[in-house]
């Protein structure tokens, strides 16, 4: 069985109420409900967590690195600061997808400079909830390579 863990930063619980003319109305809780079936349906088990604080996601890329597998990882606005989460990404042994769901390259210059996005192996953004799903394809497809 292939493993995935998914890490979601601050905000992402908000989900469906957020903005949704930037975020969409899906919620999280809706969203890992979707990719854990799609999971199933590709022979892969995902284990989700969300966190709020800077320090926690370090805590969680670190615990998720000990499972090994694939990592699926949206830090949130953590992604233009967070030099921590970077390095954690980093040292993380197998396949590292960054998701967003907004296309950040389109929005405000300063969500433009993605730090973590350099410890990704891809990077997925504007494709919505969506880029859940092909994230968890790709990561999938890398783990079989």
């Amino acid at each position: 069985m292939v493993e995935v863990t998914l890490i979601n930063g601050p905000n992402l619980a908000a989900l469906g109420r957020r903005e949704p003319d930037v975020y969409g109305h899906e919620t999280l809780e809706g969203i890992v409900s979707r990719i854990s079936r799609e999971a199933s349906e590709m022979g892969a088990r995902i284990t989700s967590v969300q966190a709020e604080g800077e320090g926690q996601v370090v805590c969680l890329v670190n615990a998720a690195a000990e499972r090994g597998g694939a990592l699926i990882i949206n830090p949130g606005a953590f992604s233009h600061s967070s030099v921590a989460i970077m390095d954690a990404m980093s040292a993380f042994p197998g396949p590292v997808i960054e998701v967003h769901i907004s296309n950040v390259h389109g929005r405000e210059q300063f969500r433009r400079r993605l730090i973590t996005a350099t410890a990704a192996d891809a990077v997925i953004s504007g494709a919505g909830t969506l880029g859940y799903s092909l994230a968890l394809v790709l990561a999938v497809n890398l783990l079989r390579r």
